[in-house]
Formats: C-alpha cells, sequence, structure tokens
C-alpha cells in the first residue's frame, strides 16, 4: 500500500523527447537525425537560390535572342514566342483555337467525370454520344463550315493528350476481358490470353508502334489505308491493355473465393458475379498501380515521335532546334515541358490517392 501511496504522489515527469517533438520526432529525435536534416535543409536552401537567381533575378524578361546571348539567367522571350508551337504544333495558326477548345473540352468533361457522383451510365453515353464525336470535329473539321486539318498537322499537347487518353479508356476494358479469359477454367481462352499478354509485354512499345506503322500497312488489300494516327492509337491500346490486364488479375486473386461462391449461391451466374461482386472488389484494390500505369503511359506517348507523330515533347525539341533561338534557350523548352508532365502527373497521384480514400470511407 505504501508504494501504491508513493507512486500516487509522485510528481509529474517530463515526457520523452520524441513524444514532445511530435512530428518533427524523425527529423530532429536524435544529433545523428538533426544533422542530416539541418545539412538536408541547407542543400534545398542551396539549390532553391541558385534556382531563383537562375529564374528570376538574371533572367531575361524580354527583347530577342540577342539579349538572352548576354545574360546568365533564363531566356523567357524564347517561351514567349515558341509557346503557341510548342502546344499546338503544325496545326494551322489561325485554327489553333479549335484543339485549344478542345483541350478545354477534354479537361472539363474529365473533371466532371472525376467526381463520384456523377458516376451513371448518362455520363458513359455523353461520352460515347457528345463528347469524343465533338472533339473529332473540332479537331479534323470538315464540317459546320470547319476547315479540314488533317492529322499530319496534329500535334503538341492535344495530340499527346488524345492519345493517352483515348488510348487508355479503350485499353481499360479490353484489359479487363484479357485478365478475366487468362483466370479462366477454359484452356483454349486461357491460352490466347495468357499468349497475347506475355508477347505484348515481352517487347517495347517502340516495337508494337513501328510494327503497326510498318508492317501493318503490309497485310492490308491494295488501295486500303490505315491512317498513321489510328495506327498508333491502335498500337498504344493493344500495349497498355496486357499491362492492364495483369494489374487487373493481381486485384482478382486477392479477392476471397468465398465472394465467388457467396454470389453462386445466390443464383448469379458468372457474369453476375464477377460484375457485381468481384470486379468492383478488385478493381478497388488495384487503384495505386494502376494510375502509377496511366502516368508512365501518359509520358510515354513521346515514343510516338518514331512513326512520324509531333507530340508535345517532340515540338519542345522542334522549337530549340530553330536556328534563330538554336544554342541561346535549351533547358527553358524542357522545363515547360518537365512542368507539364510533373503537373498532370501529379494531379493523377491526387486522384488516386482521392479514389483511395473514397472507397475505403464507402467500404466502411
Amino acid at each position: 500500500m505504501a508504494d501504491v501511496q508513493m507512486l500516487a504522489l509522485a510528481p509529474p515527469q517530463p515526457a520523452p523527447t520524441a513524444q514532445r517533438l511530435g512530428k518533427f520526432s524523425a527529423y530532429f529525435g536524435t544529433p545523428g537525425n538533426t544533422i542530416v536534416s539541418l545539412l538536408s535543409i541547407a542543400g534545398i536552401l542551396f539549390i532553391a537560390k541558385l534556382a531563383f537567381g537562375w529564374l528570376v533575378i538574371d533572367a531575361v524578361f524580354s527583347g530577342a535572342g540577342e539579349a538572352c546571348k548576354v545574360a546568365s539567367g533564363a531566356c523567357w522571350p524564347f517561351v514567349a514566342q515558341k509557346l503557341r508551337y510548342m502546344v499546338f504544333g503544325f496545326y494551322p495558326y489561325e485554327e489553333q483555337w479549335r484543339p485549344l477548345l478542345a483541350l478545354l473540352l477534354l479537361f472539363g468533361a474529365c473533371g466532371v467525370s472525376m467526381v463520384p457522383r456523377f458516376w451513371s451510365r448518362n455520363l458513359l453515353l455523353a461520352w460515347i454520344v457528345v463528347i469524343l464525336p465533338v472533339l473529332y470535329i473540332l479537331m479534323a473539321g470538315g464540317v459546320f463550315g470547319l476547315t479540314p486539318v488533317p492529322t499530319t498537322s496534329w500535334g503538341g499537347l492535344p495530340l499527346s493528350f488524345l492519345l493517352s487518353f483515348i488510348g487508355l479508356t479503350l485499353a481499360m476494358p479490353l484489359g479487363i476481358v484479357l485478365a478475366l479469359a487468362r483466370a479462366s477454367n477454359l484452356p483454349a481462352i486461357r491460352v490466347l490470353a495468357v499468349g497475347f499478354i506475355e508477347i505484348v509485354r515481352g517487347v517495347p512499345l517502340i516495337s508494337i508502334l513501328f510494327m503497326a506503322t510498318v508492317m501493318l500497312p503490309l497485310f492490308m488489300p491494295d488501295g486500303v489505308t490505315i491512317d498513321k494516327l489510328v495506327r498508333a492509337q491502335v498500337a498504344i491500346i493493344l500495349f497498355a491493355s496486357a499491362y492492364i490486364a495483369e494489374i487487373v488479375r493481381g486485384g482478382l486473386q486477392d479477392v476471397p473465393a468465398g465472394q465467388h461462391e457467396a454470389g453462386k449461391s445466390l443464383g448469379l451466374h458468372y457474369w453476375q458475379v464477377m460484375r457485381k461482386i468481384v470486379l468492383p472488389q478488385a478493381l478497388k484494390k488495384v487503384i495505386p498501380p494502376m494510375v502509377g500505369l496511366f502516368i508512365g503511359f501518359f509520358q510515354d506517348t513521346t515514343l510516338v515521335t518514331i512513326v512520324g507523330l509531333v507530340d508535345f515533347l517532340d515540338t519542345v525539341r522542334s522549337a530549340i532546334r530553330d536556328p534563330e533561338w538554336q544554342g541561346i534557350a535549351v533547358l527553358e523548352g524542357y522545363l515547360v515541358a518537365a512542368a507539364v508532365y510533373f503537373t498532370f502527373s501529379a494531379l493523377m497521384g491526387a486522384y488516386s490517392r482521392f479514389l483511395e480514400n473514397h472507397f475505403r470511407t464507402t467500404h466502411a
């Protein structure tokens, strides 16, 4: 009893150092962590100072190439002069409002589609019947008084977004079908799915693009040609579907077998079990790797240059090679490209985290 009274009357002790520091304990909890943290902060501040000096203090904001030759900072007149070309490529200058409007429509439609409350069959119908046809009409023209613009003149940012968005959107259902086929109990279907997935995943995307551009016309009848943009789009769809299939298959394997049995016990047939019970759970589990794949393919659309298409990164390279600016502005163009790719990749990553939290809340 005396021991208990002594413990009760003992003065309160200060909290441990790590507990007092809270979330900063990982950075300053020990002498070693403190030294590493301070050195890292100093390095970040030093790099930020150099970057700010190059981007702002020593930069040139007006003039031409001659003014940039004697400057030690960034040459922003290059970006101002070449921005429209970097964004729209060889699209006719006086018609560039059309790809700009197409981009705004695509971004707006994607923004609405990312909100869970709008998910419905009507939204899917709107994409098929309204949004995609309007995007094509704006880009291609030929109707409603719009000047026809061939796909060979499409380029820049609109081309990169159309290739990646349409490619991944169409590859998603194909990848799900391939995943189900690979997990099928029917040997013939399983072998075909395994063969397709392994062959496509066994070669790089650049080879698929090359074969679609060079070899596919050899198998077409005389007089029948397929647009180069369509060939590149089909190659991206087939390539992405193989990777999506493996990701979805991993999600399917993570769904407990009892879910299949529970669906069958309710009298549901195979496709009903998959559509209503198994696939929703599997797709929720694979959101992080799926978004990571989407980010990678959005950046890999730069490979379409090998088939003669001018994507956003290629227009940046072409602008840098302009004789008027060659050797004067190089890093500035790549910074613009890096900023664009980073922005949209970061947005996709943020949306991935949103979906994870949304489905976790819904499941709870």
